[in-house]
């Protein structure tokens, strides 16, 4: 127990700006990164997303203010 104690108290060694570019490279290249017809087909399937949802929340904000009106009576 006291010697994690120990190793969890000791200073980490610091990494000068050149070490941290290189090994920034070192991880980006492990990186497996979409294709551009991946990146198409999600960026259109978003905005589809958004229409949808976006129509849903219109019909549940309209179905609502429908029913509010009623209840008080109000027009508009």
């Amino acid at each position: 127990m006291a010697e994690k104690d120990q190793k969890a108290a000791a200073p980490k060694k610091r990494t000068n700006p050149a070490q941290f570019v290189q090994q920034v490279r070192q991880e980006t290249a492990k990186v497996t990164w979409p294709t551009r017809q991946e990146t198409m087909t999600t960026t259109l399937m978003v905005f589809v997303m958004v229409v949808i949802v976006s129509l849903f929340f219109l019909a549940v904000d309209q179905v609502l203010k429908l029913g509010i009106t009623a209840l008080l009576g109000l027009e508009f």
